[in-house]
């Protein structure tokens, strides 16, 4: 049962990929959005080292929750103007991610104090004896975030050419 607290990982995994190849690439992506995207990667990937790197302690949930919430909004940054640019099945989309940002960041947090082999909420600790394998799965979490920033950065902003521009 405990396998479902990784669902919300699995989901954001789908809903960007399909975001990313049912809409971006088939619309192309203006500048605003070839910057905005990997930054708000970074945010997400910032949530993800922090409890990588630094040691759980009661004192430091408030700054991941910041820096969780700080995601949370930020991600929501593009919508004014998505309206304009996207269909309403991209929309809808988004408004999916949107639901799932803060599960994810929870869950994450969640799982924080596990990484780092201590004892967390009573309904996690049967997975303290996991703790490892949720390292090694954060871990594979910040390398996928990571090389997916790098594809924004890399494919939109250096490879890609605008078909109105050529």
């Amino acid at each position: 049962m405990y396998f479902l607290i990784f669902l919300p990982f699995v989901l954001q995994t789908i809903l960007i990929g399909a975001d990313e190849y049912f809409f971006h690439i088939k619309r192309g992506l203006p500048k605003w959005e070839r910057i905005g995207h990997p930054l708000d990667t970074l945010t997400v990937l910032s949530c993800f080292l922090f409890i990588l790197l630094i040691p759980f302690t009661e004192e430091k949930i408030s700054l991941y929750a910041c820096l969780a919430i700080f995601s949370c909004i930020f991600v929501t940054k593009d919508e004014f103007i998505h309206k304009h640019h996207c269909p309403a099945s991209e929309q809808w989309l988004h408004a999916l991610l949107f639901i799932n940002h803060p599960i994810l960041l929870t869950l994450a947090g969640c799982l924080w104090p596990l990484i780092h082999q201590k004892n967390s909420f009573a309904w996690l600790d049967a997975m303290l004896v996991h703790s490892d394998m949720i390292r090694i799965f954060i871990m594979a979490q910040c390398a996928f975030i990571t090389l997916f920033l790098l594809y924004q950065i890399i494919y939109w902003n250096m490879i890609w050419k605008n078909p109105e521009k050529s």
